[in-house]
């Protein structure tokens, strides 16, 4: 696995790739070497390139390339091939209505919950809550996860895997004031409007109709709830999202 691999990092300003280098990282042990150029330095990757590395990924101040010195094929882990995309279902329960928006750039005006990107580091509550804020400037507490879309070869994620995922938020302010450039439309609709129009995007409709059978029915029948733990890395947590487990059950030791 990853973690057992030994990287070394190396500095291009000094680097002039001695003849016997890879030799003596194999001689060594090492199974790979990670290799990071600044942008301004690129033109060292050539010279990487000549010596077997391969560009693993690139981010706006400069490239990483990798070579791997193991047996068989590489076992480095490729950089991330995901989008993540959240929305938020803003739930007012004392109107049943339910914030959406219409995107101004999109050829067909559908209905569709407020979202966006989600930020580097950024949790999955916390961008639903941001770009529902950005877009319509309603303040809004995040609940529970709805449901969850992966979509591949996505033409808006440069061909990539993309994942959206819908939150429910609860709203804690109601006078909307939406985003001229982004959004054509903003409003308070009501949920089972918002269920039978034609006016929506599938993937609106459909989480409509589950947001409705939770709002009559109880929240605890469609919610995924988030916990969070201590991780196996010292001082980082995670977060953990499912069904909530009964209180006997969460207290089994």
């Amino acid at each position: 696995g990853a973690g057992a691999v030994a990287a070394a990092a190396l500095t291009l300003l000094s680097f002039l790739f001695p003849a016997d280098a890879v030799a003596r990282w194999r001689e060594e042990g090492r199974l790979a070497v990670w290799l990071h150029v600044p942008i301004l330095q690129s033109r060292f990757a050539a010279a990487a390139a000549s010596q077997g590395f391969d560009f693993h990924h690139a981010e706006q101040g400069s490239s990483t390339l990798t070579l791997w010195l193991g047996e068989g094929p590489s076992r480095l882990p490729g950089y991330a091939t995901h989008q993540l995309g959240v929305a938020g279902a803003v739930l007012d329960e004392s109107t049943g209505k339910v914030l959406v928006v219409q995107d101004r750039n999109k050829t067909l005006n559908a209905w569709k919950f407020p979202g966006g990107l989600a930020n580097p580091g950024e949790d999955i509550g916390d961008t639903a809550v941001r770009e529902v804020f950005e877009e319509t400037g309603i303040k809004s507490e995040f609940k529970s996860i709805l449901s969850i879309r992966q979509q591949h070869e996505h033409p808006g994620a440069f061909g990539k895997s993309d994942m959206y995922i819908i939150c429910r938020l609860q709203p804690s302010s109601f006078n909307i004031s939406f985003c001229q450039q982004e959004c054509l439309r903003c409003e308070w609709m009501d949920l089972q409007e918002l269920t039978r129009t034609s006016d929506a995007t599938p993937i609106t409709s459909n989480v409509a109709k589950l947001l409705l059978y939770g709002y009559r029915e109880g929240f605890d029948k469609i919610d995924l709830t988030m916990r969070e733990f201590p991780a196996v890395y010292t001082g980082r947590f995670y977060k953990l999202y499912h069904r909530e487990l009964p209180e006997s059950y969460r207290n089994i030791t």
